[in-house]
C-alpha cells in the first residue's frame, strides 16, 4: 500500500503533464506558420517522472527558387524549362500556374523528382506566373512567382470597311461618305501597321487620318476607288501578314428613263422591249407597273435592264417605270404609257340615250329617229351606214328627221380601223309604226300618173290659148282700123255670160 506522500507526488506529475499538454495544444493550435509542425506522437518525450516534455520541432523548409531556360519565347517555335531548386530532401514538389495547380496535358513534362518542368511548343495560353511548392509532411514552402512571356501573332489579318457592303470580292462604299478601314488581328506585343493603296509600293501618307490599325477617308470620291492593303508586322515574334480589300465607290444614282421602240404597236401581233437607260454601271434595276413592283419573271432580262412583253394586249399600256438603285441611293424614271392599237370590236347600238338590247328598233311614223353605232377601237374607228345594202351615211350617228315607210328595213353599221386594218359590222332592223293607206300601190301610181297628165295638159292648153289670143289681137287691130266706130257687143264685153 502506497504511502500518502508517494500518491501525492504521482498526482502532481499527472496534473503537470496535463497542464503542459493543454498549454502546448493551445499554442500549436494557434500557430498557423508552416515553419514548425509536430511530426508524430513520438516527438512527445515522457519525463523520468512520467510527465511529457514540450514537443520537439523539425527545422523549417527552405524557400525554393525557380530558374527558367528563357523568360520570353515565341509561340509554337520554342520550348521552355523551369527548375525548382531546394536544399530540402524527402519533400514533394508541386507546380502552380497563375495561382492554380498546374493542369496536366500532353505538352507538359515533369522529371521524376518533379523539380524540372518542361513545356513543349509554347502557346500564348502558357503565358503567366509559375511557382513551385516544396511539401514536407506537415509543412510547405512556395517560391516567388516567375513570369513567362509568350510572343505571338499577328494572326490572320482581316480588313473591315465601315460603312461598306460586301459584294463578291469587292466592298462597296457610298460616294461622299466617311469611310474607315480597320485591320483586325491578334498580336503580342502590339503589331505595327503599314497601309498601301492600289499598286503603289509606298505606304499611305494620309497622316491626318492614320491611326495605327485604322485609316479614315472623310469624304470618299471616285479617285479613292481601288485596292487597299495592310501589312501587319510583329518584330518580336518575327512575323508579318498582309491582307487586302478591293473598294468600289458607288455614285449617287440619277433618274433613268424608259426607252420604247418607235413603231406602231398592234394588239396580238406585236411584242415590245422596254429598256431602262441609265449612265450608272453596276446598279440594280427594278420595274414598276403603276405603283406595283414587277417580280422577276420571263418578262425580264437577266440583268433586269429590259422588260419584254410578248403578244401585246390592249390593257398592257402601262404606265411603266424603271428604278435604278444601289444600297445608298435610288431614283425612278418618269412613267411611260404604250400606245397600243386594237379593234374595232364589241359593237353595239344606242337610240337616243338608250342602249338597244336587241337588233330591232320600232319608231312612230313621221317621228325623229337617231341611231348611234359604237365600237371599241384605238384609234377611233370610222363608221359607214347602209340601208338594205345601199350606203346612206358615213359617221357614227345616223339621224332620220321624219320616218316614212320607205325608211323601214335593215340598217348595217361597219366600223373600220385604219391602223389595225380590221373591220367589224353589226345590224339593226328599223320598223315604222303608224296608219297605212288602203289604196294599193298600183292605184296610188295611177292617180299620181293621172295628176301628172292633167298638169301637163293644163300647161299645154294654157300655152295654146295664149298663142291664139296673140293672133286675134293682131287681127282686131286691123279690123279696128276698119271698124273703129263699131260698139262692141255685150257678148264680147262679158264672155262669161
Amino acid at each position: 500500500m502506497e504511502s500518502p506522500e508517494l500518491r501525492g507526488h504521482r498526482w502532481a506529475g499527472i496534473l503537470l503533464s496535463a497542464s503542459l499538454l493543454t498549454v502546448w495544444s493551445l499554442a500549436a493550435a494557434a500557430q498557423i506558420s508552416r515553419d514548425a509542425v509536430i511530426q508524430s506522437e513520438e516527438d512527445i518525450v515522457p519525463s523520468t517522472f512520467g510527465a511529457p516534455w514540450l514537443p520537439q520541432t523539425h527545422e523549417s523548409l527552405a524557400k525554393p527558387t525557380i530558374s527558367v531556360s528563357q523568360g520570353t519565347v515565341i509561340e509554337h517555335r520554342e520550348n521552355v524549362t523551369f527548375y525548382c531548386d531546394t536544399p530540402d530532401v524527402n519533400i514533394t514538389i508541386h507546380w502552380v500556374f497563375n495561382h492554380q495547380p498546374l493542369p496536366s496535358h500532353e505538352r507538359v513534362q515533369l522529371s521524376t523528382d518533379g523539380k524540372t518542368l518542361t513545356i513543349l511548343s509554347v502557346q500564348r495560353k502558357d503565358a503567366g506566373t509559375y511557382q513551385c511548392e516544396a511539401w514536407g509532411d506537415l509543412q510547405m514552402k512556395s517560391s516567388d512567382p516567375t513570369y513567362l512571356i509568350v510572343y505571338y501573332g499577328p494572326d490572320s489579318v482581316t480588313i473591315k470597311v465601315e460603312p461598306g457592303v460586301p459584294n463578291g470580292d469587292t466592298v462597296e462604299v457610298m460616294e461622299g461618305s466617311s469611310v474607315t478601314f480597320s485591320a483586325e488581328t491578334e498580336s503580342y506585343p502590339q503589331a505595327s501597321y503599314s497601309w498601301f493603296f492600289s499598286n503603289d509600293s509606298k505606304p499611305i501618307t494620309w497622316s491626318l487620318f492614320f491611326n495605327m490599325s485604322n485609316v479614315t477617308i472623310p469624304a470618299v470620291s471616285k479617285e479613292h476607288e481601288g485596292t487597299y492593303a495592310c501589312l501587319v508586322s510583329n518584330a518580336a515574334a518575327q512575323k508579318s501578314l498582309r491582307d487586302a480589300v478591293k473598294v468600289r465607290v458607288l455614285e449617287r444614282v440619277t433618274k433613268p428613263y424608259v426607252m420604247a421602240p418607235n413603231r406602231t404597236l398592234v394588239e396580238d401581233t406585236s411584242s415590245v422591249v422596254l429598256t431602262c437607260q441609265t449612265t450608272h454601271e453596276g446598279v440594280g434595276v427594278r420595274w414598276f407597273l403603276g405603283d406595283q413592283l414587277l417580280q422577276s419573271s420571263e418578262h425580264l432580262a437577266p440583268n433586269n435592264r429590259d422588260l419584254i412583253i410578248h403578244g401585246l394586249r390592249r390593257n398592257d399600256t402601262g404606265p411603266y417605270a424603271c428604278e435604278v438603285w444601289n444600297w445608298g441611293s435610288q431614283a425612278r424614271s418618269e412613267p411611260l404609257k404604250l400606245n397600243i392599237s386594237y379593234g374595232p370590236d364589241r359593237m353595239y347600238f344606242t337610240s337616243g340615250s338608250e342602249t338597244l338590247a336587241d337588233t330591232t328598233v320600232s319608231a312612230e311614223l313621221n317621228s325623229r329617229l337617231t341611231l348611234r353605232c359604237w365600237a371599241e377601237s384605238q384609234p377611233d374607228a370610222e363608221f359607214n351606214w347602209t340601208h338594205d345594202n345601199t350606203s346612206v351615211y358615213k359617221g357614227e350617228q345616223l339621224v332620220i328627221e321624219a320616218l316614212t315607210w320607205k325608211h323601214q328595213g335593215n340598217y348595217s353599221c361597219t366600223a373600220s380601223n385604219s391602223v389595225t386594218l380590221l373591220t367589224c359590222s353589226a345590224s339593226v332592223m328599223v320598223s315604222v309604226i303608224g296608219h297605212r293607206s288602203s289604196l294599193s300601190v298600183g292605184a296610188i301610181v295611177g292617180i299620181t300618173v293621172g295628176i301628172l297628165a292633167i298638169v301637163a295638159l293644163a300647161i299645154g292648153l294654157g300655152c295654146f290659148i295664149h298663142t291664139g289670143n296673140a293672133e286675134g289681137l293682131s287681127r282686131r287691130t286691123t279690123e279696128d282700123t276698119a271698124y273703129e266706130n263699131m260698139t262692141p257687143t255685150s257678148e264680147e264685153g262679158h264672155p262669161e255670160e
